[in-house]
């Protein structure tokens, strides 16, 4: 079986391989030497002069993690536009803090000048954006956001780049985002497990007034770890071991000829969707590189799509999250993907569309 969801994606075998060495101990001289070793690549890649820290949980960790730690007595403002998004507005409110939501249509991208509308109010400590939402197949402008923010210098952004990082370029620091988020199972194309995050200067500096920011997503205990090259608890290993032989993998390819891949595998699967007769869930100009969720607009039946492609072909796509179920299916290009693999998903739907 061969996984073409928007997560878990496809892991190589030469991925696996690095995750199955032999166990170190944490707090040794070969686990710091690890660790300091893959920093400089990491870095690159978030395009930050900031330490890049390491968290054993899922990205949804460190998401709730950096609600406790920018957000003090003031408000966040949770941008929402899909079902991962909509997430964070009751996770900042399970929090205790004082969580505000700019809600648009599911489909629908996040505006620069709807967050300027809000934050407009006053007494915001943070913003959350999913820059590219998975459920709906939307990627928002994060510049044009991120312009708008340059206006509220007290307000930190955070924002999650879970299935964009490596798809496309963030510039973390250019841009000025002060937490920056991604996870290992989406477009890194690892084993789930592994949440990979940088925090801003400000951001540290305002985790360092925050009361009650815990103990296990404390930015301070990353960063006093940090310094001596390890993690404030027990790490997966061998999660490190395989971003290591990722990265290898990264740079080899060069970063501007995998978002080229992206971009290009992207195409092919928008090409299908368009000569096949479907429409996209996502606007012009605000869809995801990454994923396509496809309108399903001829009222095919999904779940049985889903189930001649996997019984036919071992492929399996998703069909569609939770009130889009069956209203729309997705198609994940993430990942290690190529023309050449992208292509057998597409030749393999067109071969169970016409069964």
């Amino acid at each position: 079986m061969k996984l073409f969801i928007p997560g878990p994606v496809q892991v190589s075998e030469k991925t696996f391989d690095a995750f199955c060495k032999p166990m170190i101990g944490h707090r040794s001289n070969d686990f710091k030497k690890l660790y300091g070793i893959i920093q400089p690549k990491l870095q690159e890649l978030f395009q930050t002069t900031q330490p890049v820290f390491l968290s054993t949980s899922s990205a949804w960790g460190v998401m709730e993690g950096a609600i406790r730690n920018l957000v003090g007595a003031g408000k966040v403002l949770n941008c929402m536009c899909g079902a991962f998004s909509d997430k964070w507005l009751d996770v900042s409110k399970r929090c205790g803090k004082e969580a505000v939501g700019l809600q648009v249509e599911w489909g629908q991208p996040i505006r620069g000048e709807q967050v300027r509308e809000h934050l407009k109010q006053g007494g915001f400590d943070a913003v959350t954006l999913i820059h590219n939402e998975t459920s709906t197949g939307v990627m928002s402008n994060i510049a044009e956001i991120a312009e708008v923010l340059r206006d509220f210098p007290e307000v930190r952004f955070i924002v999650d780049s879970v299935s964009s990082f490596s798809v496309v370029p963030i510039a973390m620091d250019a841009l000025g985002i002060d937490v920056l988020l991604t996870g290992s199972q989406k477009a890194l194309a690892m084993p789930p497990g592994l949440a990979l995050f940088a925090a801003s200067t400000r951001a540290m500096e305002r985790a360092a007034t925050v009361k009650g920011r815990g103990y296990y997503f404390d930015f301070i205990e990353f960063q006093k770890n940090q310094a001596e090259d390890m993690t404030p608890s027990t790490p997966s290993i061998s999660h490190i071991y395989a971003l290591q032989s990722k990265l290898e993998d990264i740079f080899s390819e060069g970063i501007a000829a995998r978002h080229a891949r992206h971009a290009a595998t992207n195409d092919l699967v928008h090409e299908w969707v368009r000569s096949r007769g479907f429409d996209f869930f996502a606007p012009e100009g605000f869809r995801s590189k990454s994923l396509t969720c496809v309108a399903n607009n001829r009222d095919i039946d999904v779940a049985a799509l889903l189930s001649n492609l996997k019984s036919r072909h071992g492929f399996i796509i998703d069909g569609g999250y939770g009130k889009l179920k069956g209203k729309t299916f997705r198609l994940s290009n993430m990942g290690d993907e190529t023309i050449s693999s992208v292509g057998e998903l597409l030749g393999a739907l067109d071969d169970c569309l016409t069964a």
